[in-house]
């Protein structure tokens, strides 16, 4: 079976759910990055009726190509066989849920379920600033939580969930993430040092030579990247906003030739 050089790529997250038509092959957007915001509360059902009405407008924008194009589909969840086993910032309702062959009903083509930060991962080591680079490279998305990917000599360590660790009896994420600078009203300084803490715990447990940072606050890196202790480098992603689209797409076109 030769894989398809176009897949739909879509991105849930607490906040927003995002979609677009992908070009695999060169990494790109082929139609115009289609947003609402996520259902509230975002069950299911009300997600995937949001995830089916986007893709819709996303395949006829493609053009009929992307007719049976797959689409892959990045939550934030541990996602296991197709079944979301986690909720972070989504409704509990998806704890263990069967998700592709739900979506595959709702879609009409086949998807491939991947944890959005592993998603966004994969577009950042295949066309973004971890393309190419080889030993233990941490990828993280700050948002609304904290999504982390970790990739061995570019090859996908899935479900890490790094997030969640636990800092000072709670969360990391619930200090380091985006959302916390401004729902927290901190400072840059401030913000910066919290997450330098939780980055110095990942580098105790990993020891990455890289760590990549994603999410709309890397186009502020100038603010907070300087201000880091962690030994490792780290650097801005490239892709931002785009990147879980991206790599759930380059995932439904590699992982559904497998079935």
């Amino acid at each position: 079976m030769v894989r398809p050089a176009i897949a739909i790529g879509v991105d849930v997250g607490g906040s927003g759910i995002k979609v677009a038509a992908v070009d695999v092959i060169a990494g790109r957007l082929i139609s115009e990055r289609l947003q609402v915001p996520t259902p509230e509360p975002s069950t299911p059902e009300a997600s995937i009726a949001a995830i089916a009405r986007l893709v819709e407008k996303a395949v006829a924008a493609a053009g009929t190509e992307a007719d049976t194009a797959p689409a892959g589909v990045g939550i934030p969840s541990v996602v296991i066989e197709g079944f979301t086993r986690s909720a972070a910032n989504i409704d509990p309702a998806w704890i263990d849920y069967p998700a592709r062959p739900e979506l595959e009903r709702a879609l009409g083509r086949r998807v491939v379920v991947v944890n959005d930060a592993d998603a966004a991962g994969v577009a950042k080591a295949r066309f973004g600033a971890a393309a190419g680079k080889k030993g233990t490279v941490l990828v993280l998305t700050l948002g609304t939580g904290v999504g982390s990917a970790i990739f061995v000599d570019g090859r996908l360590v899935p479900n890490t969930e790094l997030g969640h660790m636990e800092i000072r009896g709670m969360d990391a994420e619930r200090r380091s993430a985006a959302v916390a600078r401004v729902r927290q009203r901190e400072s840059w300084r401030a913000w910066a040092a919290d997450l330098d803490e939780h980055l110095h715990a990942m580098y105790r447990l990993f020891s990455p030579g890289l760590f990549v940072i994603g999410g709309g606050v890397s186009k502020d890196a100038d603010r907070f990247i300087p201000r880091l202790t962690v030994p490792a480098p780290v650097i801005p992603a490239a892709l931002r906003n785009d990147a879980g689209i991206i790599g759930a797409a380059v995932l439904a076109s590699e992982r559904g030739l497998r079935g």
